[in-house]
């Protein structure tokens, strides 16, 4: 290189703050361009992330030691006992009540595959569950405490199922930094069968258990053989169970054997004019209108016959039938528990029946009045107690809804003593003890909440075979009846206040039903081999 060469401006390049200076030698492990953001001598380097995989990648089962620390709370994670001699609804339902920072990660738990399972097939899986057990007419919260059991299960505990009455969907995400998994199903079909309900229950329960190794196969297999399961009662032994009930319901109200026939062949008659509005297409609003206009029909038409019987009963017997307790107890319960959403459509479901049973009757009384049916509104004072042959009427009403349920056999005779007692508790409070009607009817309801959440947790079944039938004889069927009554002879202010205490004796039911379960869960333990605590219950704040 000349001398004018050396004297040649260096280029910028050369120029470079991170050039090193003229005299320091630099290592062969180091770049000539080293920056001020390089590692010192002597650490490591971290090691570069995984490859972030496809969604439908196989997942290993996570663990507390697998657990990403962007979940962690500042303030640390609680101590939570979780004991495995607990339910898993109350496990499931305890930890869904807290955020997904706190919640405790799942033991590590072997399973036939090593890796685990596709967490979109677990995300399906949960669903389909889910939507059973939704079509089916369990309350939302309970629904979402099954679908986080199934997928705990398989290692998946980062996840948060969302129900409405409608809509189910699940989102999995193993960390903050990966991406989330979603899926969704909609519920289009609902149909009531107790026993198809205790399979699935049956199914999350073996899915939950640390010691079974069920594949992600067999439990599809399973869904598939609960789902083609045929009812347990054929057609004609719905029908049947239809007329026994409104004729049991009529005894309840005051009315003898040709009540009895009567109540029976009405109910039975609009049963079968449901199923054919069904199989035509018809929403369930024009079933209910069409169901509840035959009892009604056989009652008006009685009196113009001058038969010495009490109309009223035949009535009331075939507005029991019909009354939606069920939904109104589901949607109720989702509204104590903080299910707004799920609770308003439930209820506007329940409203929607009860207009079509509405409409039905008085379109028939109405006629009535006008051709000259004297029917007596005050009858409803002039109900007499026979507790023998009411004991077993509500009994009787019990075994039959049991049936209309589609419940197994094995649980029908301890509804029916379930039925039995809660009129036993509210013929006891109204009629010797004089108390309210309403008053009397919650406390009968909350024995039969209690005695169904004891059951379910016992068998870790779900609580509504035990409680759905045995609140039949609590419905407000005279006080509906009656309030419709008064409004087709122009007496709207007294018909307004019957269907004003219908409505009071109906949320009664509901809040004492759920307030009968919560103390369940709250306070007492169940007798078994192994004591089974209560969970603790918190909202985590």
């Amino acid at each position: 290189m000349t001398e004018a060469e050396d004297r040649k401006p260096q280029s910028d390049e050369a120029r470079m703050a991170f050039t090193p200076p003229a005299g320091i030698e630099v290592g062969e492990s180091e770049s000539e361009t080293t920056s001020e953001f390089a590692l010192p001598t002597g650490l490591d380097a971290p090691q570069p992330p995984e490859p972030e995989g496809s969604a439908f990648s196989t997942p290993g089962v996570y663990g507390v030691e697998d657990a990403a620390p962007a979940f962690t709370p500042a303030t640390g994670i609680p101590r939570i006992s979780l004991t495995k001699d607990l339910p898993w609804q109350d496990r499931m339902r305890t930890m869904l009540r807290m955020p997904v920072a706190e919640r405790p990660a799942p033991e590590r738990m072997p399973r036939v595959e090593e890796e685990g399972p596709a967490v979109p097939r677990v995300l399906d899986l949960t669903l389909r569950i889910g939507e059973l057990l939704l079509a089916g007419g369990e309350g939302a919260e309970d629904v979402e405490a099954a679908m986080f059991a199934v997928c705990r299960s398989y290692g998946l505990d980062r996840c948060e199922p969302n129900v409405t009455f409608t809509l189910l969907s699940i989102s999995y995400q193993p960390s903050l930094v990966d991406d989330p998994v979603s899926a969704s199903r909609t519920v289009r079909r609902r149909g009531t069968d107790y026993t198809r309900l205790a399979a699935v229950y049956h199914l999350v329960d073996e899915l939950s258990d640390p010691e079974s190794h069920i594949s992600l196969e067999e439990a599809y297999g399973r869904l598939a053989e609960i789902r083609r399961n045929r009812h347990p009662y054929p057609t004609w032994v719905l029908t049947a169970a239809s007329g026994l009930l409104a004729g049991a319901a009529s005894v309840l109200v005051g009315g003898d054997l040709i009540v009895f026939i009567a109540a029976m062949f009405g109910a039975m008659l609009g049963d079968r004019l449901a199923w054919l509005c069904a199989g035509r297409g018809l929403p369930e609003f024009y079933q209910f209108t069409v169901a509840a206009m035959p009892p009604a029909a056989i009652g008006v038409a009685l009196t113009l016959a001058h038969v010495d019987v009490k109309a009223s009963a035949v009535i009331t017997g075939g507005l029991f039938a019909l009354l939606p307790g069920r939904a109104l107890v589901a949607g109720v319960q989702d509204g104590l528990t903080g299910f707004y959403i799920t609770a308003s459509a439930r209820l506007l479901e329940v409203l929607y029946f009860f207009v079509g049973i509405v409409v039905g009757v008085l379109v028939i009384l109405y006629f009535g009045v006008n051709l000259g049916a004297k029917l007596n509104p005050d009858a409803a004072l002039s109900i007499s107690p026979r507790p023998y042959w009411q004991i077993a009427a509500s009994m009787l009403l019990s075994l039959t809804f049991a049936v209309l349920l589609q419940q197994e056999r094995s649980t029908v005779i301890a509804v029916t003593l379930n039925g039995g007692v809660a009129w036993v508790v509210y013929g006891a409070m109204h009629y010797t003890g004089e108390f309210s009607p309403v008053a009397s009817t919650a406390v009968a309801a909350g024995l039969v909440g209690l005695f169904g959440q004891l059951m379910a947790r016992y068998r870790f079944a779900s609580a509504l075979p035990y409680t759905t039938a045995a609140i039949g004889p609590l419905l407000p069927g005279s006080a509906t009846y009656f309030g419709l009554l008064s409004i087709a002879q122009n007496e709207v202010d007294a018909g307004l206040v019957s269907l004003a205490t219908a409505a009071s004796l109906a949320m009664a039911i509901a809040i004492g039903v759920n307030l009968g379960s919560e103390i369940s869960r709250l306070f007492l333990r169940i007798g078994s081999p192994e004591k089974r605590r209560a969970a603790k219950r918190t909202r985590g704040f």
